[in-house]
């Protein structure tokens, strides 16, 4: 048994140390929930319990980003980028080094290259001077002390292993970094213009004011995610002198390579560097500056702008000015507490663990994406519309992200619609993978598409006053649907080979357009899912004829379901096809953790032959969000949906990491057997998160993870790009969301709650299953979903009843499926 409601489950976690981060992380933690639980008080500050190092490990790869940030921050998580595999510049493990901290991260991409960190600075001591200074990447690198590592939201530090202690906190487009250097030592540091996290440095320029105490410093990268030929620029602007307070004493710049070269030139002002086209590794460069009168303190301002070095440095002006690391650190821990209280739980009788995982994953849900309005370049230069960057992917974030975003936060998912809509209005198309001001590789499809549809048919009544035109929301979504992107890598379908054959072929003639031709069938799934969606908005338009056309295309995922494929004494099975009708068989195995392969390719690579995205046709063959009460017709009914499902858990094949399975645990509603997706939330929650610097069981993904867990945690579950949430049964006993935009609060009570349910196996006779469900006092339609309409978007309260009887099936109609007369009309 699985069980985490003992305050010792806590403490156990303390006693395990990883070395990093400190173990007075969780004693914080820890003692603030022990002091709301004590207290029981209606002013709560939820900041306290969250973790930022939840999924910073390296065995799962969280790729978590734990350092300084405000909600949707332009400075992303300002902390220490480290060696080795680190895509989001921190990682926990202890053997490997400190390069320099950078303003600017990514949180749980998952990309292998990394993402940003430009313009790391590194502290140093150089007892024998300016010219001995290790200023190279490899001679830079230093070890931390042993549990020095602490983050809360809006701050982050570390001491490295020469007591020198680093510490950062940030504005949108601004931050401080205070550095404390041993007593009597004189502090130098160094400021690299070329070292990023993936090593794409494409020129640059360089600039010392000394006079002014300002370095100005920006230049060309590469994208993490996306074509290499592409690239981006970024511009920072470091003033030096703490208001007057502190005063340089040498000053320069500095070159250097892995083979010898360390060139330091003492008082020069400026580099000019172009790309070095001969390639290998960029040239390393940047600059070297220290203090007069060895001061133990040093802060410095740093600006970033997308835009110019004067932007930087009138962002750290208007966003700073001279306010001090405290104050600026109490106004990032006000925006967290604003964000973080839209959900208020019942802190006092939740199991502590529940508290520390929902408010850390809620705290991740707004890390991401950036909002860079006003910071636009390339295509998106001037524009008046809002821009959010990161956006890294569509294909991760709108099955979970957008739709928990949907019941608290409307007004900041407009401004990313916004964003997706100008996408089309620039670039022609609706930006897929969007990331480091470029467009990123396309995973599955125009997953854009579900992302602004679940805006629309929750918010098309607010949509003008939000700043959202539905008819140009529409006409981006039809662009998707029916125009072929010349290459589409990195936005829109191969929609003129799917619309000719119903569905994407493998080794097709494709004579008008250009992309990787891999993936057919989860491409083919995706593609459906994505035209239901743009179906949603038509019919929310009152476009009837394209509410029966994209109908009828949402329901070509059909045409890749091989009846005659068995696997594990199962039939039936999603399967890429040929032009001429007949399929392609793959193992549905391949690409799973079942996989007996010596080597494969699951992922983007060319020769990924498995017809799928980083899954296997046992996960994929699962994927019908919009219509899966068909699903259960094609695997034979109820019966052996279920025992197949069953299988597909129990027998490995399910990944708790991986998005195409984020539903499959709630799979049991649509055969009336709700029960059984509560058992498998619990089995799913309990042994595949924590509290842990491991608490993932895979790298966030901008947060999809996070919200997946807040969704389960909550006991409820939405269907994308529709007004549905599935409900399954809470963690804890009580919560409310308040959507301030629409002003409703709505509150959901769990009666007969007990603590002992949050395990798995849930124990016998504790209660946790539904048994009523009842919304502002009437009998809901089924105790298995609900509307938003008719909860969150009026408010009120949500009674759900639980029992120990495992006998409750939905006492009313399951989940809506469209081929059987579901969402059949729009609210």
């Amino acid at each position: 048994m699985v069980g985490w409601l003992l305050a010792s489950a806590a403490a156990a976690c303390i006693g395990t140390t990883y070395a990093q981060p400190s173990p007075e992380v969780q004693t914080r933690i820890s003692a603030a929930i022990a002091a709301a639980h004590a207290s029981n008080s209606t002013d709560v500050d939820y900041t306290a319990f969250v973790n930022p190092f939840i999924g910073t490990d390296y065995t799962n790869y969280g790729d978590v980003c734990p350092g300084a940030s405000v909600p949707f921050g332009m400075v992303r998580q300002i902390t220490t980028d480290f060696t080795g595999y680190a895509p989001a510049g921190y990682i926990s493990d202890p053997t490997q080094k400190a390069r320099g901290m950078s303003p600017l991260h990514d949180s749980g991409t998952g990309s292998s290259l990394g993402t940003y960190g430009n313009f790391e600075v590194m502290p140093l001591l150089c007892p024998s001077g300016f010219d001995t200074c290790t200023t190279t990447l490899g001679a830079r690198e230093r070890y931390r002390k042993n549990d020095s590592d602490d983050a809360y939201p809006g701050y982050f530090s570390l001491t490295l292993d020469n007591d020198i202690k680093m510490e950062a906190t940030s504005t949108r487009r601004a931050g401080l970094e205070r550095f404390t250097f041993p007593g009597g030592s004189k502090p130098y540091f160094v400021l690299d213009l070329a070292n990023d996290l993936p090593a794409s440095f494409a020129g640059g320029t360089l600039d010392i004011d000394p006079a002014y105490g300002r370095i100005t410093i920006g230049g060309h990268y590469g994208s993490s995610f996306g074509p290499g030929s592409y690239h981006y620029q970024a511009f920072a602007c470091y003033d030096l002198l703490n208001s007057g307070t502190q005063k340089l004493s040498e000053y320069g710049v500095w070159t250097g390579d892995t083979y010898g070269m360390d060139a330091k030139g003492l008082s020069q002002t400026h580099l000019n560097l172009s790309q070095n086209i001969i390639g290998g590794t960029p040239y390393q460069s940047g600059a070297l500056f220290s203090y007069e009168g060895n001061p133990e303190e040093v802060i410095l301002r740093v600006g970033i702008s997308f835009v110019s070095t004067d932007q930087a440095c009138a962002n750290a002006e208007e966003e700073i000015g001279t306010s001090s690391f405290e104050e600026i650190q109490t106004a990032a821990k006000a925006l967290w507490q604003e964000k973080l209280s839209k959900i208020e739980i019942d802190v006092a009788n939740t199991p502590p663990n529940v508290t520390e995982m929902l408010y850390s994953s809620l705290y991740r849900a707004s890390l991401t994406p950036n909002n860079a309005t006003l910071e636009t370049q390339g295509a998106f230069a001037d524009t008046t519309s809002f821009y959010f960057d990161s956006l890294y992917c569509s294909w991760d974030t709108f099955r979970t992200y957008y739709p928990l975003m949907t019941l608290h936060s409307p007004v900041e998912f407009a401004q990313i619609v916004d964003t997706y809509i100008d996408g089309w209005r620039k670039l022609g198309w609706m930006p897929e993978c969007r990331a480091n001001n470029l467009p990123g590789w396309t995973q599955g499809g125009s997953s854009g598409d579900n992302i602004v549809a679940q805006f629309a048919v929750n918010y098309h009544n607010e949509a003008q006053a939000l700043g959202i035109d539905l008819d140009e929301l529409y006409a981006a979504l039809v662009t998707d649907g029916q125009v072929n992107p010349p290459e589409w890598n990195t936005m829109g379908r191969q929609v003129n080979v799917y619309k000719q054959f119903s569905y994407v072929p493998f080794a097709v003639l494709d004579t008008g357009s250009t992309g990787r031709q891999t993936r057919e069938g989860s491409r083919t799934l995706e593609y459906a899912f994505e035209d239901f969606a743009i179906r949603q908005v038509a019919q929310v338009l009152g476009k009837m004829d394209d509410v029966e056309y994209y109908t009828n295309r949402s329901y070509w995922y059909r045409n890749v379901w091989d009846a005659t494929v068995d696997s594990d004494g199962y039939q039936g099975f999603m399967q890429k096809r040929f032009s001429n009708g007949t399929f392609y068989n793959t193992d549905p195995t391949d690409c799973s953790p079942k996989d007996t392969r010596s080597s494969q390719e699951c992922s983007l690579q060319e020769d990924n032959q498995s017809g799928f995205y980083e899954s296997s046709s046992w996960e994929y063959s699962w994927y019908a969000p919009h219509d899966t009460g068909y699903l259960v017709e094609l695997m034979g009914g109820n019966n052996t949906f279920t025992n197949r499902l069953d299988h597909f858990f129990e027998d490995g094949y399910y990944q708790a990491g991986n998005e195409p399975s984020f539903q499959t645990p709630i799979g049991y509603h649509y055969v009336n057997q709700p029960w059984r997706s509560v058992d498998r939330v619990r089995d799913v929650v309990l042994n595949n998160f924590n509290i842990d610097i491991a608490g993932l069981p895979g790298n966030d993904d901008q947060a999809a993870m996070a919200t997946l867990l807040a969704f389960h945690l909550l006991g409820l579950y939405p269907v994308p790009s529709t007004t549905h949430y599935l409900i399954v049964s809470p963690f804890t006993p009580k919560y409310t969301i308040h959507n301030t935009y629409l002003n409703t609060s709505t509150t959901v009570t769990v009666t007969n709650y007990s603590a002992k349910s949050v395990a798995y196996p849930i124990p016998d006779g504790v209660p946790a299953y539904v048994k009523n469900v009842t919304i502002n006092g009437v009998a809901a339609k089924s105790r298995c979903y609900i509307d938003f309409y008719d909860t969150f978007r009026v408010g009120g309260e949500i009674e759900i009843v639980v029992t120990e009887d495992k006998t409750y099936d939905c006492g009313g109609p399951v989940p809506e499926s469209l081929s059987m007369g579901g969402f059949a009309s729009a609210q």
